[in-house]
């Protein structure tokens, strides 16, 4: 047996959750479950939630400001903004595709509005090559990370290469993100050391190339 004082957070979270549910409720309402933990301890407790969560037999309501616990923890999504639903559907929907900029920057991902024939799609004057082939007004996203980023235009497989012009870089641990306009304008997400190999600085030119099968396109 242990006082209350000597638990550490994540067993506080763990005692909390086990007397919720011993009193078998019919809804389960989680609010901000995880927002006092430390990073270890938070990845811990919130495998041990879903476990949890994923073998009570009622409905669960989480409310998180945490991109992470929401894709982890959800298996449909409510994103609000300013108190009001911005977007809703099954979880691997609105994380693969994003309807608004503001969850897709939830999401740290790239969001553009294009116009396509075929795998061409226009985008603000640039062309975004994509894999599968889609007609009309659409949406399109391009996860940072599939992102290369190159001091002259990079020659390779890459259907997708536009000339940019870096705006903003900023070391998010052990990634660093790359703004740049073109258009279009993207975020690429690449090591400090290619950073530093790159020797790129803001304002300076630079060139950005994709894969084609990177590139997600759908109807607007």
């Amino acid at each position: 047996d242990r006082r209350p004082p000597t638990l550490s957070g994540g067993q506080a979270q763990r005692v909390a959750l086990a007397r919720a549910l011993a009193i078998e409720p019919e809804v389960l309402l989680l609010d901000e479950p995880l927002a006092a933990l430390d990073a270890a301890t938070r990845q811990r407790t919130r495998r041990d939630l879903r476990r949890w969560t994923t073998a009570f037999a009622g409905p669960t309501v989480l409310v998180t400001h945490d991109p992470v616990d929401a894709l982890v923890l959800a298996d449909d999504l409510v994103v609000l903004a300013e108190g009001r639903v911005v977007e809703a559907g099954p979880t691997a929907q609105v994380a693969t595709r994003p309807r608004t900029p503001h969850v897709a920057a939830l999401l740290g991902t790239n969001l553009l509005e294009g116009r396509a024939r075929g795998t061409r799609i226009t985008v603000d004057g640039a062309t975004v090559v994509a894999s599968d082939p889609v007609e009309g007004d659409v949406l399109v996203t391009i996860a940072p990370r599939a992102l290369t980023v190159h001091r002259t235009e990079p020659a390779g497989s890459a259907r997708n290469r536009w000339s940019m012009t870096v705006a903003a870089i900023d070391l998010l641990g052990d990634r660093v993100r790359v703004q740049a306009v073109g258009p279009p304008a993207l975020t690429a997400e690449i090591t400090p050391d290619a950073l530093a190999d790159l020797d790129l600085r803001v304002g300076e030119a630079c060139w950005f190339a994709a894969k084609a099968t990177e590139v997600v396109a759908y109807p607007r």
